[in-house]
């Protein structure tokens, strides 16, 4: 959140309220971030997943079989649909990670929702996170550094 508002992340910059767990869709889902007051894009439903899991450079989502990450990704195309953006948020959490891809060895069936969400327009985007501190000295807070590549490909 503190990153999308500081501007940050430039894709989804503009917007003026940022509120967190806000109730939506026909699942009954929170969202993590419901971004809106831009001037020229519609609200932003944002949807944020930790990325841990890696294998020789590549990060995978998800690291186990996920019914509620599908159950988001259903959500989130419903949102498009009705007009909205939608976005899928991964959050790097490993340096050794160069791009981001669905676990499908893991979780066939999210790897599919994501390809058909990516389809219909939900945007997929993905960041490396990184301890701040001075000097060398972590604050042990996060902070958002640079984009990583999201590949779909199977």
């Amino acid at each position: 959140r503190a990153a999308i508002e500081a501007g940050v992340v430039q894709s989804l910059a503009g917007y003026s309220q940022c509120r967190a767990e806000v109730r939506y869709g026909s699942e009954k889902s929170r969202i993590d971030l419901l971004l809106s007051g831009h001037g020229h894009e519609p609200d932003a439903w944002v949807e944020v997943k930790n990325v841990t899991l890696a294998e020789g450079g590549e990060g995978y989502f998800p690291d186990a079989v996920t019914e509620r990450g599908q159950k988001h990704l259903r959500e989130l195309m419903a949102q498009v649909q009705n007009g909205d953006r939608a976005v899928l948020f991964f959050v790097v959490n490993h340096t050794g990670i160069e791009q981001v891809r669905p676990a499908d060895h893991i979780d066939a069936r999210y790897g599919q929702l994501l390809r058909e969400a990516c389809e219909v327009g939900v945007e997929v985007i993905a960041y490396r996170a990184a301890l701040a501190g001075e000097d060398g000295n972590p604050s042990g807070r996060l902070e958002l550094v640079e984009e990583v590549p999201v590949s779909l490909e199977p």
